[in-house]
């Protein structure tokens, strides 16, 4: 099987006006084979992958990857990607109290890759997915078993993104496995309340990303216990407000 990347390269190059001899003397494939992948440019599943996936397009750099960035965040809290049945599917679990987190999950999958999302009425929380062969390309953590019993490392493609786009990859994760809350205090018989966010995972690595991209915009945080984190600071959940704010 050829690497995606030359599939897509081929069609490409076909695309822009080449024959399929020309096509497949360029990319170092057989004639049969290009030609069956010409054959085939139009369907629409093809469109939505090989050709959307901006890890395997030539033509496509960095850029703003906002929307990436937010669904990165959104898949280390709350996804999963299957790799196992014929196409991948990736699917995020958004719960049913939040639905405007559903529509902007439905958003970023559409933005970054996906043709067509499903949404699956699961109890309590919607299934966001959508099926694509590369969503592998962008998404390499996946693996078998849970994220917090394996090591969850960023590609160094990943970490340019995040840098690029930290407020959306914390929208992301904050989304996903974090809250903003009033907290009550009371001091010397006087009650006071001020907003406040958490963010809690079991997985070190993941935690560690989340202090990385609050860093990344000197946002103030203090660790509650190992898994579990806290914004309180007038200044620094203002700032996270500008970036994440209340669920909806």
């Amino acid at each position: 099987m050829h690497p995606p990347e030359i599939r897509a390269q081929a069609l490409e190059i076909f695309l822009a006006g080449a024959t399929v001899a020309d096509t497949a003397r360029a990319v170092g494939v057989s004639y049969p084979t290009v030609r069956h992948w010409c054959k085939i440019r139009a369907e629409p599943k093809l469109a939505s992958t090989a050709l959307r996936c901006f890890r395997c397009r030539r033509d496509a750099g960095i850029g703003s990857h906002a929307h990436y960035a937010y669904l990165l965040g959104l898949y280390l809290g709350d996804g999963h990607l299957t790799t196992s049945s014929r196409v991948p599917v990736l699917r995020i679990s958004c719960s049913n109290a939040w639905p405007g987190l559903v529509s902007a999950c439905d958003d970023a999958m559409r933005a970054v890759l996906a043709r067509n999302v499903q949404r699956v009425q699961q109890p309590g929380c919607v299934s966001v997915q959508s099926s694509g062969t590369h969503w592998p390309c962008l998404f390499p953590q996946h693996g078998p078993g849970k994220k917090h019993e394996r090591s969850i490392v960023l590609a160094d493609w990943q970490r340019e993104i995040v840098e690029r786009h930290p407020g959306h990859f914390l929208r992301g994760l904050f989304h996903s496995d974090g809250c903003r809350f009033s907290n009550r205090v009371t001091t010397r018989g006087k009650e006071y309340v001020y907003p406040r966010y958490m963010f809690s995972n079991e997985s070190a690595d993941i935690m560690a990303l989340c202090r990385w991209a609050l860093d990344l915009l000197d946002i103030a945080w203090r660790m509650n216990r190992r898994n579990c984190l806290s914004v309180a600071r007038r200044d620094a959940v203002a700032a996270l407000d500008r970036h994440v704010g209340p669920k909806s």
